[in-house]
């Protein structure tokens, strides 16, 4: 079961002025789900957003970043789950430009103001038809205050939807901010990591606004991981209305950046907590080093070793397995006679070698937790960075090794 992460409670989702959502059962991949989603923009909304680093990048992505490239304004946004249309050369690219084609009759705009994002799984041919045959449902169930169908419409392997409001006072006005994400696994940092759409109220020109999202990206989805895969489809587009009447520029944007990087980050912790199969949540602090780079580097090195994640699963305090991450991370001038590492509040290694205070009962005692926080301070600078990751179970395996059936 997710790590503390219940389901989205409808009621708390806040509709945002100027974005209606419709989803259907198209039966793309098994029947009776809701699988296929349409996101509806009013004229005048911008668009940004941050792709998959994958070079085996999936179609409807390509398709995407040329449609956002031609500025002529993106109306509608088409997602779909159990088939994603990656590794399917020039039949998957006809694929992505008939669903948007359909798409866009549909909406009475052009189909270089739509685009496709599907989710994770490679090299399986499009169902057009069914898409196709699916998008008057999705159109006729479009709501502003839609967003929990659509939450579930975009899951996968993911056991709870994913989805949050906030709500900002800028200018003496308020401006809603809400957004969903799904993912579970083939999580890896360096964008993207999922699937997420952040949608706000307020009016943001397209370069601001992708500054805006780069930098939540950064922030949040490209602080977690789960098991180190980075997916061919992976997408974040953050969409600005405009139509709370508040205009952000580069003078008052650090509220606006403030509160979509709060709503990234809940979405990319929900992510790690209903990894597949995970028991544990957590939270990597890596403190005083030269540079975030190494911080990171180092975070990353205890977030993906499969001895530290088993280790967590079986609260077994072996915590030499994360000193040992940490000195493979290829931080080439690391002193460790002046590192420190904590687990939770319990020091556990200084001075090159185990703490003379640790216990391993103190060590075992923090491993039974569901959340717990790895400290690793290096004292070599002033620049912190905080990663978040899970740990490996038997059920990963599982899942991974019956996704198909």
């Amino acid at each position: 079961m997710p790590v503390n992460l219940s389901a989205p409670v409808a009621a708390q989702l806040l509709p945002v002025a100027g974005v209606s959502l419709g989803i259907a059962q198209a039966g793309i991949k098994r029947a009776d789900r809701k699988d296929l989603l349409v996101i509806k923009l009013e004229e005048g909304a911008t668009v940004a957003g941050v792709f998959t680093t994958n070079r085996f990048c999936a179609a409807p992505v390509i398709l995407a970043k040329e449609h956002l490239a031609a500025a002529k304004g993106i109306r509608a946004l088409l997602v779909n789950t159990g088939n994603a249309n990656a590794g399917t050369g020039e039949q998957g690219m006809a694929a992505a430009r008939t669903t948007c084609a359909a798409l866009a009759q549909a909406l009475g705009c052009a189909a270089e103001q739509c685009f496709r994002i599907p989710p994770v799984s490679s090299m399986e041919p499009l169902p057009v038809e069914k898409i196709v045959a699916g998008l008057p449902q999705a159109i006729a169930n479009l709501k502003a205050d839609n967003w929990f169908d659509a939450s579930q419409a975009i899951m996968t392997t993911d056991i709870v939807a994913k989805a949050v409001s906030r709500q900002v006072q800028i200018g003496g006005k308020t401006v809603t901010v809400t957004g969903m994400s799904k993912g579970s696994g083939m999580i890896h940092p360096n964008m993207a990591t999922m699937l997420g759409y952040i949608a706000t109220d307020a009016a943001i020109a397209q370069p601001l606004l992708q500054q805006i999202v780069s930098e939540a990206a950064n922030r949040s989805f490209n602080c977690i991981t789960v098991d180190g895969d980075t997916s061919t489809n992976d997408s974040l587009m953050l969409i600005a209305t405009g139509k709370s009447g508040v205009a952000i520029d580069a003078a008052n944007h650090a509220a606006m950046q403030a509160v979509v990087t709060e709503v990234a980050t809940i979405l990319a912790q929900a992510i790690v907590r209903d990894g597949e199969g995970a028991t544990k949540f957590i939270t990597i602090q890596i403190e005083g080093g030269k540079d975030e780079a190494e911080c990171k580097k180092i975070g990353y090195a205890i977030a993906h070793s499969p001895l530290v994640k088993t280790a967590f699963f079986a609260s077994d305090p072996n915590l030499g397995r994360i000193l040992a991450a940490i000195g493979y991370a290829g931080v080439g001038d690391l002193n460790v006679e002046t590192l420190k590492l904590y687990l939770d509040d319990v020091l556990v290694a200084e001075n090159g070698g185990r703490a003379t205070s640790y216990q391993e009962a103190d060590g075992a005692r923090v491993m039974q937790q569901s959340d717990i926080t790895i400290r690793v301070q290096l004292n070599r600078g002033k620049v912190n960075a905080t990663l978040w990751t899970c740990d490996f179970s038997y059920d990963y395996v599982k899942i991974n090794a019956s996704y198909r059936s």
